[in-house]
């Protein structure tokens, strides 16, 4: 029995590349059920931008209304910028006299996948918008250059 594993377009891909292995296994752990089933992949919340901020920079821009630098958690490892509401330890039940609470605080952990050569720069939270600065780092290995045919 072929597994859906053997029939991805990234198997296929393999034969015609060389040392894009590291990728693609990162994009199969990306489409494997767990991921898709989990429920901070199906959520839209929070809302967030993607914005392409010069040839080699990026923001992950959050809406974080609500949330203060102390509710929220950035982190990073292996590849994947991780942005995560920290448990709130009170609650309020109207004590700060609040009628109604319309602004959601709720938990959430919102994922992100980054190419191996793109730093995290830093996060800032201004304004209930979280932005994450990424800059894609080219070596110079990796730059254009014209060879010499002897």
């Amino acid at each position: 029995m072929t597994s859906k594993h053997n029939l991805s377009i990234f198997n296929q891909l393999k034969p015609v590349t060389v040392g894009f292995d590291p990728l693609f296994d990162r994009f199969e752990r990306m489409f494997e059920d767990d991921f898709f089933n989990a429920p901070t992949f199906n959520t839209n919340y929070p809302p967030y931008n993607i914005v392409r901020t010069g040839d080699y920079t990026y923001d992950i821009e959050l809406a974080l209304a609500g949330f203060g630098k102390d509710d929220i958690n950035v982190t990073y490892e292996d590849g994947t910028v991780t942005v995560k509401s920290v448990q709130e330890t009170t609650e309020n039940n109207g004590k700060d006299g609040t009628i109604y609470r319309g602004i959601s605080k709720r938990q959430f952990t919102k994922s992100f996948t980054i190419a191996d050569d793109v730093e995290v720069k830093g996060a800032e939270l201004k304004d209930g918008l979280l932005r994450v600065s990424l800059e894609r780092i080219i070596p110079e290995a990796k730059k254009a250059r014209s060879i010499e045919v002897k």
